[in-house]
């Protein structure tokens, strides 16, 4: 019987691809994080489908789509009385813990199950001295977040029964917002203008009214004392001023991304210390991607690339070739039936996600996925003001429908208010400057992308919008 690997799934919370040097970041570096896909396996087009914390946790811990796990947004909590990954290796014989973000709700049935151990922040949890739930005792510890994080995790693979594998979920609270970093990495970057996004000056010609009343722009709607810890000078210019704002911004997010580094390449060196890093599957994830100033905004939401697209390393030296590379479609609710596939155990029906093994020994699967689905629930969300939204994204072509604007706050058609629909030519338009919905050159295209948005919802099990058959 072939040796059942280990696995350790590192999450941290919205680091774009984009901001880890072996995707090419032009902003920072991540040598341990690049370590990972040296040695293993770097997946190009791995998607969420649904770019907002909670709802993305529930589709990687159930395999399912929001609309069947009931966590569409961030207010939502998981019924831990469904069928999770974790559950299902605890049952054969793996040992289980979480340490770290959970963010699904607290209290019975929402505190976490099918663990042996889990000690994680409540909510977004703190940087500094957080408060920790472990196995339902609180208590708040002084450090900072990310390496006590690292440190409950090493302590748990130390004191395991190493007889038998086990499955860690180490997941960060960090880079989410407010960017508060170590005191080690305050002054990285310090005295250096680090690069624009090529987008950051985008003016949403094109666009539907979501882009341009979207609450995430970095001149507008940052909040001088949480998000920059200061005020800009007076005497800047209004384009100045974004600009001092965009590099108060962007270094905090990284010097808080350097944390998650090196906790990175201090679990990576215990593996080594131990002798199992090559019975090991190794993740880096993040639970979706995040707007680093791209089209001038801070956050996510979106089904922009910048948004949408999740970072995934993956090292297990015993089936993935060293330095590899894949553009095959993956997404987060493949995950669980991904890890247990490697553990030898059958995949329940109900969920909805595919095996990557095959993508990751560097085939490609027959009738493997040529798009996805994707969907943004929180409907009239007023933090951010991004309206509901579902679309499909092909290897070439993304289209969007944006129908929350053209529902009351019931959910009841407004007959007053249009829904709208965005159509990007990745190939022709990767930064999706240009929306070629109404362009008749497209119009073939547009049809053909809404029979398939059609078909991926009923093969989802997903239903469109009320408004949806009011527009052509």
């Amino acid at each position: 019987m072939t040796k059942r690997p280990n696995i350790v799934f590192i999450m941290s919370d919205d680091h774009a691809s984009h901001a880890m040097s072996c995707y090419g970041s032009r902003i920072n570096e991540t040598p341990n994080i690049d370590r990972i896909a040296s040695e293993g396996m770097r997946l190009d087009n791995c998607f969420c489908t649904n770019s907002i914390c909670s709802p993305s946790r529930a589709a990687i811990l159930t395999g399912k789509y929001n609309h069947l796990n009931g966590v569409k947004s961030i207010h939502d909590a998981l019924d831990g009385r469904q069928m999770t990954y974790p559950k299902l290796m605890q049952q054969e014989g793996y040992q289980t813990a979480i340490v770290g973000k959970w963010h699904l709700g607290h209290g019975g049935d929402a505190d976490p199950t099918g663990f042996d151990y889990w000690n994680v922040v409540p909510g977004q949890g703190e940087y500094h001295d957080p408060e920790f739930i472990e196995m339902g005792e609180r208590k708040r510890v002084k450090g900072y977040a990310t390496d006590l994080i690292t440190d409950y995790s090493i302590d748990w693979m130390d004191a395991r029964d190493k007889t038998r594998p086990f499955m860690l979920m180490c997941h960060h609270k960090a880079p989410h917002r407010p960017w508060q970093p170590h005191e080690k990495y305050k002054d990285l970057y310090e005295g250096v203008d680090l690069p624009e996004p090529e987008t950051f000056y985008d003016d949403y010609a094109t666009r539907a009214e979501a882009a341009r009343v979207a609450k995430m722009r970095i001149e507008r709607d940052m909040h001088d004392e949480v998000d920059l810890k200061g005020t800009a000078p007076a005497e800047l210019s209004e384009l100045e001023a974004k600009r001092w704002k965009y590099q108060r911004y962007i270094k905090d997010y990284l010097r808080c991304v350097a944390s998650i580094d090196e906790s990175v390449g201090r679990l990576l060196d215990y593996l080594d210390a131990e002798g199992i890093a090559d019975d090991t599957i190794i993740v880096y994830t993040s639970d979706q991607g995040f707007f680093l100033g791209d089209h001038g905004w801070f956050d996510k939401r979106f089904m922009y690339e910048e948004s949408l697209r999740m970072p995934m390393v993956i090292r297990y030296p015993r089936e993935i070739r060293a330095g590899s590379v894949s553009e095959a479609m993956a997404l987060n609710v493949d995950f669980p039936v991904t890890f247990l596939e490697y553990a030898g155990i059958a995949v329940p029906e109900e969920m909805q996600g595919a095996s990557l093994r095959g993508v990751l020994r560097g085939e490609t699967p027959e009738g493997w996925r040529t798009s996805m689905y994707y969907r943004y629930w929180m409907h009239l969300d007023h933090i951010h003001n991004v309206y509901s939204h579902y679309g499909i994204r092909t290897h070439r072509y993304k289209l969007i429908y944006y129908y929350a604007q053209a529902l009351g706050t019931s959910g009841s058609v407004d007959e007053d208010r249009a829904p709208e629909w965005e159509l990007f030519d990745l190939e022709r338009d990767p930064h999706e400057l240009r929306n070629v919905y109404a362009d008749p050159a497209y119009a073939d295209t547009v049809a053909a992308l809404k029979r398939e948005l059609r078909a991926q919802q009923l093969a989802v099990l997903d239903e469109p919008a009320a408004c949806e058959d009011r527009v052509s």
